[in-house]
């Protein structure tokens, strides 16, 4: 007799086996992150939900592009595909980006409170912006170096800017970064320029919280610089545990460490749910900055060394961690067994005697009375008394009568 299948298993059967991640985005297995994130750019745009409305094929190419980008941009899922496949591969904690131009007002009221609540939520750069940024038909301001700019922009559009560096310039490096003095949330973005005019999203950086601003900011300084994810799920749980060992994790390496002379173009996006992003940016040249050069690349050295040590220090306290909760859970049980075997010893201390024990039944039905039967048992004991008191008093005042004296 055939086995019944599970009504899991008949929707796996029923849905279309996976395609390859690479294949899918048309890159080889040794393509670079900033390869992979070209390739998905350049698709999602193309299978948008706003660009192929009614258009339900289209809709399930574009998940199974973010599908496939969200394995191939994380190192970890990367190379757990690589090794064994999909299976390897934790599919529930696959983190989709929300287009939060596409939503609806009540999913994005919804979207809001969570992130509110601490979720992590991932946005993406409207698919209109990268749209007009990719036919070249977007307005860009020039930024002159050291020459800050302080604006407001309208959520889900962006501002664009254009640094123009000279030889000297590009070879002590660039800083570019904004800050945000209502803590409004955006994104810092950086375009290659295409052959035909057109802006293609080359880098991404999401504001963050640093004291009582948001900020971001990109480091061009002719070294390898990391930047910092810090959108840990665990962040939102009560694996406090599991959070700190996974902080540095988000630890990475920028894809591009230098610029090359001429113009060069950038963008603030205005990611906030319901309002405008107010924002102030600012471009420098790294030439008067020597010192601050080697202090970071001392630092994120040192970053990367703590990161590495984690990794052993984390199966050490696990272990240690393990220990203890087992010795908590015996100190509570040995303490258990000890009250009760003293317990057991003073009732047959008790025991020792030739008085009868006492009959509590007679005193239990002594408590066993009930209120009224007590109150009426006080009341005839103090009766008389009162009465007594009764008679000496009208309307609670004192009399006092005298006996006259017989008239002579």
């Amino acid at each position: 007799m055939p086995s019944r299948r599970s009504k899991s298993e008949k929707q796996d059967a029923a849905q279309p086996p996976r395609r390859d991640p690479y294949d899918l985005l048309g890159i080889s297995r040794n393509s670079t992150d900033q390869e992979i994130k070209s390739a998905y750019r350049k698709m999602a745009l193309k299978y948008h939900p706003d660009k192929n409305a009614n258009d339900p094929k289209a809709a399930d190419m574009f998940k199974e592009v973010t599908f496939s980008y969200n394995i191939l941009s994380d190192p970890d899922k990367r190379r757990q595909y690589d090794t064994a496949g999909f299976e390897a591969v934790e599919l529930e904690s696959q983190e989709l980006e929300l287009d939060l131009s596409s939503l609806g007002a009540v999913n994005t009221m919804f979207a809001a409170i969570f992130s509110k609540l601490g979720v992590p939520i991932k946005t993406t750069v409207s698919a209109t912006v990268l749209e007009e940024a990719l036919n070249g038909v977007v307005t860009v301001c020039p930024l002159p170096l050291g020459q800050p700019i302080s604006k407001k922009v309208e959520k889900q559009c962006a501002h664009f800017y254009s640094v123009t560096i000279t030889e000297e310039e590009a070879r002590a490096g660039l800083v570019c970064q904004v800050q945000s003095p209502d803590k409004s949330k955006f994104k810092l973005l950086y375009f290659d320029q295409e052959e035909n005019g057109g802006l293609n999203l080359s880098l991404q950086e999401d504001s963050t919280k640093t004291g009582k601003v948001t900020s971001a900011g990109m480091f061009f300084l002719g070294f390898p610089v990391y930047r910092l994810d810090q959108s840990n799920p665990l962040a939102a749980t009560k694996d406090l545990d599991g959070a700190f060992f996974k902080k540095l994790d988000g630890f990475q390496q920028c894809e591009i460490t230098e610029l090359k002379p001429g113009v060069h173009v950038f963008a603030v996006y205005g990611d906030n749910f319901f309002k405008s992003a107010s924002y102030t940016i600012e471009a420098l040249c790294a030439a008067p900055f020597p010192e601050e050069k080697k202090q970071l690349r001392a630092v994120e050295a040192q970053i990367l060394t703590k990161r590495a040590e984690l990794s052993k220090f984390e199966s050490e306290y696990r272990e240690v961690l393990a220990q203890f909760t087992e010795m908590t859970n015996r100190y509570t049980q040995e303490m258990q067994e000890i009250d009760g075997l003293l317990k057991q010893r003073n009732e047959i201390h008790a025991s020792y005697t030739s008085c009868q024990p006492l009959n509590r039944s007679i005193s239990k039905n002594k408590c066993r009375t009930s209120p009224k039967e007590s109150k009426e048992e006080a009341k005839d004991k103090r009766g008389p008394s009162r009465d007594r008191n009764r008679k000496k008093k009208w309307y609670n005042l004192h009399l006092k009568v005298e006996k006259k004296k017989p008239c002579q």
